[in-house]
């Protein structure tokens, strides 16, 4: 984790106003895995007056207990967690960015521990991530190891897999269950009452400017060090789907995730 930078104290404002006001301006960073979220929050955390927390393990590893409570329940403990995450880390005087991707299936949640929270989803063409995810061990079968939040890999069926599939999930090949992942995550993360600040992955590379001005705006943020950040975006992995996924992988992904794609425009007519 890193440890933020402190800032010189406002005047008028006695130390626990100013930082309970900065605890209630955390932002989120939600989005599938390999969407570009651990891209999108360190460009954010490096604009001054933020930090990038990474992803708390100790979030991380509570989501799927987190997910199954009462929404205000689930609000007041993940704030617990996040108050001992940001203590450790020496974390007080900037606003923060947290970028556990599990996150977005809590967002409903969010709000609720965080009144004056940010949150930001981006979407990136769940091809391409399909490509990025076949990289990792995550979803494999027969994997031994585990995450940095103690979560073991594998084929097995995560607390997102619709109850009535976890079988089919467990069956079905690593491309379709990649594309299973990125489907659940993005609309969870579509679904909930809140409304999230969603930006692309592929307008980010393409014109990181204009993805920086309304983002900063959002966030109350300098617009010109975040468009730097985010002009490190990296292009060449847009599209990566065409050289990397067979036409058999590619139907795999089409058949479980065909109709988000199409509804998020990903998906040629």
């Amino acid at each position: 984790m890193r440890v933020a930078k402190r800032l010189a104290p406002r005047r008028g404002a006695s130390l626990q106003e100013r930082l309970g006001r900065l605890d209630d301006r955390l932002v989120f960073v939600v989005g599938s895995p390999r969407s570009g979220t651990t891209f999108l929050a360190g460009a954010i955390g490096s604009v001054p007056g933020f930090v990038d927390l990474g992803e708390v393990a100790p979030v991380k590893a509570a989501v799927p207990e987190l997910a199954a409570l009462e929404p205000r329940q689930a609000a007041q403990r993940l704030r617990r967690i996040l108050a001992i995450a940001r203590r450790v880390g020496l974390v007080g005087s900037v606003r923060a960015v947290e970028q556990t991707p599990e996150l977005a299936h809590l967002v409903d949640v969010l709000p609720l521990a965080y009144p004056e929270a940010r949150i930001v989803h981006i979407v990136r063409d769940g091809r391409d991530v399909v490509c990025s995810l076949l990289e990792k061990p995550w979803l494999r079968p027969s994997q031994a190891a585990a995450d940095d939040a103690g979560i073991a890999y594998g084929a097995y069926a995560r607390f997102w897999v619709e109850p009535e599939r976890r079988r089919e999930f467990e069956e079905a090949s690593d491309a379709r269950r990649a594309a299973w992942a990125w489907r659940r995550y993005v609309t969870a993360a579509r679904s909930a009452g809140t409304q999230a600040h969603e930006l692309r992955y592929e307008e980010v590379a393409a014109r990181p400017e204009e993805v920086a001005e309304r983002l900063a705006a959002y966030l109350d943020a300098p617009a010109e060090p975040l468009a730097a950040a985010l002009g490190r975006a990296h292009a060449s992995s847009v599209g990566r789907y065409r050289r990397d996924l067979d036409d058999e992988q590619l139907a795999d992904v089409e058949a479980e995730a065909g109709t988000l794609l199409g509804e998020l425009g990903y998906l040629e007519a």
